[in-house]
């Protein structure tokens, strides 16, 4: 079993916040495709990255999850693509962690 992850920001590039249909679009593709869904929406996560090397660039995040039994490379990279044109970004996090149910 994987859990994947997605790493939504709630800002764009250029500080702006993002228009909720977009995550509720996001809720229910995922809803749809895999029939359920665990969001972290509470309290966003931060990112920190360095940008050039010096400049500290932060994100605000939520987190969607969704469980698969395999991994779909093409479907999961297109769908990031999507996602990265969607919320104006160079770059999604899209991630996947096998996972062992208990």
């Amino acid at each position: 079993m994987l859990l994947i992850q997605l790493l939504l920001p709630l800002y764009d590039n250029d500080n702006q916040p993002l228009p909720k249909a977009l995550f509720n679009d996001v809720r229910h593709e995922l809803i749809e495709r895999f029939g359920g869904l665990t969001a972290y929406t509470r309290a966003p996560a931060n990112g920190l990255w360095l940008e050039d090397g010096e400049h500290a660039v932060r994100d605000k995040l939520v987190i969607y999850e969704v469980m698969v039994p395999k991994l779909d490379h093409a479907w999961w990279q297109d769908y990031r693509s999507s996602l990265e044109a969607r919320f104006r970004q160079e770059r999604i996090m899209v991630r996947a962690h096998r996972v062992s149910l208990l």
